[in-house]
């Protein structure tokens, strides 16, 4: 019986939905940890565990599906976010460092993976064992984006517009190294996933932060129903094609 691919495909769509997921990883991590003041450590637990329930569902399903495929990635980001937390804050080992073990942590994975497998697949991805790679990669590639896009705001004194400005400019330099170079896709490709999550939380900083910080104050609960009804509506139109011919 001939398996089936497990995970979205690379199209511009998927980085909209990614950069959406994002914020919301970040709005949401921010409800639970701050505005439910329940601190970092009680946050990851429950973020993680509520991760892992919907992570064993689709390593478990036999195909891809939309819905569930992007509930997981929300999971990575939120508890990307509380990772880096927890660690920079809770722990104190600050923004650079925490940043520092994050890569480091994100390179071992994928090196690992490498040896392994001998090749980094993102898509198509039909092999459980070559999926759980996959998705440590994502879940280490989001803390690290948290912890860099932190960095930017705290440590550097950007503030989240100016932060978004810089990691869009990285974005868009992959984007043109991906149309006129050779470099390997696959390292462009988590280049871009791991930028694509500070530049997606700026806008949930944005969202949430209070106006004298630069933020819009709607609070973490109004930014967190909008992002998921946006991401709903992206995933929705996104994928309405499969679902008919289904």
């Amino acid at each position: 019986m001939e398996k089936l691919n497990k995970v979205a495909s690379i199209t511009f769509a998927f980085w909209i939905m990614k950069i959406l997921a994002t914020t919301l990883g970040e709005t949401l991590g921010d409800l639970m940890s701050m505005t439910l003041n329940i601190g970092y450590l009680i946050s990851l637990g429950i973020t993680f565990a509520i991760f892992l329930v919907f992570l064993f569902i689709q390593v478990k399903s036999s195909k891809f599906i939309p819905a569930l495929f992007w509930i997981v990635v929300v999971g990575t980001t939120t508890v990307g976010t509380e990772i880096s937390d927890f660690m920079d804050r809770t722990l104190g080992l600050g923004y650079a460092l925490g940043s520092s073990i994050l890569f480091s942590i994100l390179m071992l994975t994928l090196i690992f993976w490498y040896f392994k497998e001998k090749s980094i697949i993102v898509f198509p991805i039909t092999d459980k064992k070559v999926e759980i790679y996959y998705w440590v990669a994502v879940l280490f590639s989001n803390s690290l984006g948290t912890a860099f896009g932190d960095f930017l705001s705290d440590n550097l004194g950007l503030s989240y517009l100016n932060g978004a400005f810089v990691t869009a400019g990285i974005i868009i330099l992959v984007l043109i190294l991906h149309y006129l170079t050779k470099i390997n896709q696959v390292v462009l490709f988590w280049i871009a996933f791991i930028f694509t999550r500070p530049f997606g939380a700026t806008f949930g900083d944005l969202l949430t932060k209070k106006v004298e910080k630069g933020g819009l104050d709607l609070g973490t609960i109004p930014s967190t129903i909008i992002t998921t009804i946006l991401l709903g509506l992206c995933v929705f139109f996104a994928y309405r094609k499969n679902r008919i011919k289904g």
